[in-house]
């Protein structure tokens, strides 16, 4: 695998943009992810969180722009930006007739790991993410909750520098999620990166150290959460730099008593 750079960011964004159509989701977007950061990136829907992430990891080709993982052009050399990424896309399709180790075992040996590197992998996350009380299920008949957490193992499984996760506490229960942070944390705190898209902003503060705020396909704002933040909640800056106030809104009078 190609070594790279100490000094390059674990992601750059210059210039993307992709558009559908007349609809503009992505215009520009430059955003430069730290090495060792915890970037949380938020946005109202549509904004074009999920749109950008998957330019970003390789799965949607932009119209204009670049993207780079440790100074390797994800679009350029593919192969190599890949090996240093692992991705949990918005809706991600799994092999659903296999059972969760069985979907390991595959994507591990797809990548070229060791059989034995995969088993003993796969035995350790199954474990720690509850799965392994599943053995015998196959994927298809997951809860939704199973399923962020194996993708979570998957994207995992291959030891990547970068995580891209887009929405993975949803549907997970408290205590698979308290076990989902504690990894996540010890994943940067062993030198990975981390970006992660969420529409919970209070899970934002708790685990990241640098933000992210797309509106309108365009970032709006984009620190560590503290430059963010500017003494305020997260929650109150978001509504102030996507000009969210909600003035227009009216109660509905006929909900009342």
């Amino acid at each position: 695998m190609r070594s790279f750079a100490d000094d390059d960011a674990a992601l750059r964004l210059t210039g993307l943009s992709k558009a559908f159509g007349a609809s503009l989701a992505a215009d520009r977007i430059d955003l430069e992810v730290p090495r060792g950061a915890f970037l949380g990136l938020v946005g109202q829907n549509g904004a074009g969180k999920t749109t950008t992430l998957s330019m970003a990891v390789g799965l949607l080709r932009p119209d204009a722009g670049s993207a780079h993982v440790f100074g390797i052009d994800v679009w350029e050399e593919p192969d190599a930006a890949k090996a240093l990424i692992g991705v949990l896309p918005d809706g991600l399709a799994m092999p659903e007739r296999l059972t969760g180790r069985e979907v390991l075992t595959y994507l591990g040996l797809l990548r070229g790991l060791p059989e034995s590197t995969v088993g003993r992998r796969a035995e350790e996350l199954l474990s720690v993410l509850g799965l392994d009380r599943a053995e015998k299920t196959l994927v298809i008949e997951y809860s939704t909750g199973m399923r962020k957490k194996i993708d979570l193992a998957a994207a995992l499984l291959h030891a990547p520098r970068l995580l891209v996760l887009d929405e993975p506490f949803e549907a997970v229960d408290p205590v698979s999620a308290a076990t989902i942070k504690t990894i996540l944390r010890g994943f940067v705190a062993g030198g990975g990166s981390i970006v992660l898209s969420s529409h919970v902003m209070a899970l934002v503060e708790q685990l990241c150290d640098h933000v992210a705020v797309i509106d309108g396909g365009r970032v709006a704002a984009a620190g560590t959460l503290e430059e963010i933040r500017e003494g305020r909640s997260l929650e109150e800056r978001f509504v102030q730099l996507v000009n969210a106030e909600g003035g227009g809104v009216k109660e509905l009078a006929w909900l009342s008593r």
